[in-house]
């Protein structure tokens, strides 16, 4: 058997619970054609980059799928059909990866580079940085007069 990871958009308008009634009858279906379901994992209702179907936001929800292939054309042909789901996409892969996907990783905000470069905070009245070396000191030297108004 192959190993798939399965990803599926829901609609914003149904519940969580309900997304979890999709996975679960899913899950069935992978089941009942001799497979086996992995991690799940529902990322939640999130923002779509454009609209699809008139939705703005979608639940997602991700499954590791260990199955033949009958079982994912089966499963991926009741997506086809229920209005709930707005998007599906299935990868085959070498192996599963362990522990929480990317989208489940919580990065801490304090492991995320500054943008100012890790600078201590300034005012905007540090403007002042003092002589410039390749100048010289330019307080010593007398102005010369420009050439037009000359």
């Amino acid at each position: 058997m192959a190993l798939y990871e399965h990803v599926f958009l829901a609609r914003q308008d149904i519940s969580a619970q309900q997304v979890d009634a999709l996975v679960e009858q899913y899950k069935g279906v992978i089941e009942a054609n001799g497979g086996k379901v992995g991690r799940i994992e529902n990322w939640g209702l999130k923002s779509l980059t454009y609209r699809i179907k008139k939705n703005r936001k979608a639940h997602y929800a991700l499954m590791d799928i260990d199955a033949p292939a009958a079982a994912i054309q089966e499963m991926e042909r009741q997506m086809r059909i229920s209005e709930d789901v707005l998007r599906y996409m299935t990868i085959a892969v070498e192996k599963h990866e362990e522990g929480p996907s990317a989208m489940m990783q919580k990065r801490d905000r304090d492991d995320r580079p500054r943008r100012d470069g890790d600078r201590p905070e300034r005012s905007f009245g540090d403007r002042d940085r003092g002589p410039r070396p390749d100048r010289g000191d330019r307080e010593d030297r007398p102005r010369r007069p420009r050439e037009d108004r000359v």
